[in-house]
Order: structure tokens, then C-alpha cells, then sequence
């Protein structure tokens, strides 16, 4: 197997979580909870390929592993560019909709023991034509899929 099957998706899930962090930290966009649970399937993947370049005799089970972190990955991006173009509802921990004020009175909304900042899932904070940060991270997980495949098939 070629050593780029493994390479190109490594090094493309180290630029998408950098992206990500680079977001937050020096762009100053707070991630949601959804946006958190993206960055996980990306973490693994270059764990997994680390390890798959590292060791060969492994790296089918490896690719393998990456492979389905990013395939969920990419089911994670498309519900939250979903929820963001109101395609359909999120959850209610993160987006808002539901009851979730209900049975609060005014002093407990303008109280400020609770937690500051909270970023809804519901609400793109970045677009770029037309698509949001979860809806590019679907399309550049997409690639990355796909090169992982070709890696499986060639292990």
C-alpha cells in the first residue's frame, strides 16, 4: 500500500481539527456541543493513522477504524448543517427548541449563576458559500472517507 493513502487523511484531519481550533482560539468562535462532538472522529483518525504509518502489519484494522470515525463524522456534520438550515430539529440540550425555558421565572433568565456564552447548535457562526463550518467539515470529511477506503482496499 502506498504510504499517501495514509498520509493525505492523516495530514487532512490534522488541518480540519487545527481549522477548528484555530477558530476558536484565535478567531474567537465558541464551538457548540455538536461542534465538539465533530472534532472527536477527526482525533481518532489521526491517532489511527499515526499508528497505521507506524506499523504496517496493522494497518488494515487501523484504516478500518479511521475510515468509520470519519464516516460518522460525516453523519455528525450533516445532522448539524441540518439543524442549522432548519432542515430539522436538534437537540433540545443545544439548539433551544423544545421547553427548554419553560417553568422559568424572569429572575432565574436574568440570573447570572448559570453558565455564560452558551453557543446554540441552531446557529451557524461561520458561513463561507453558503455552507457552514459543519457543512465544509462534511464536504472535506467526504474526501478524506474516501481516501481512507482506498487505503482499506489496498492494506
Amino acid at each position: 500500500m502506498s504510504r499517501a493513502f495514509l498520509l493525505i487523511p492523516t495530514l487532512g484531519s490534522i488541518a480540519l481539527l487545527g481549522g477548528a481550533l484555530l477558530f476558536q482560539y484565535v478567531g474567537g468562535l465558541a464551538p457548540c456541543q455538536m461542534c465538539l462532538w465533530q472534532r472527536w472522529p477527526h482525533a481518532i483518525a489521526i491517532g489511527a493513522g499515526i499508528l497505521a504509518l507506524l506499523f504496517p502489519g496493522a494497518r488494515l484494522p487501523l484504516a478500518g477504524l479511521a475510515a468509520l470515525a470519519i464516516a460518522i463524522g460525516i453523519a455528525i456534520a450533516v445532522f448539524h448543517a441540518g439543524v442549522e438550515w432548519d432542515w430539522w430539529e436538534g437537540l433540545t440540550s443545544c439548539s433551544g427548541s423544545g421547553s427548554a425555558l419553560s417553568g422559568m421565572t424572569g429572575s432565574d433568565l436574568l440570573s447570572q449563576d448559570g453558565p455564560l456564552g452558551v453557543v446554540r447548535c441552531d446557529e451557524a457562526a461561520w458561513v463561507f458559500l453558503g455552507l457552514s463550518m459543519a457543512g465544509w467539515n462534511a464536504v472535506f470529511s467526504l474526501f478524506l472517507f474516501g481516501f481512507w477506503m482506498r487505503a482499506v482496499r489496498t492494506a
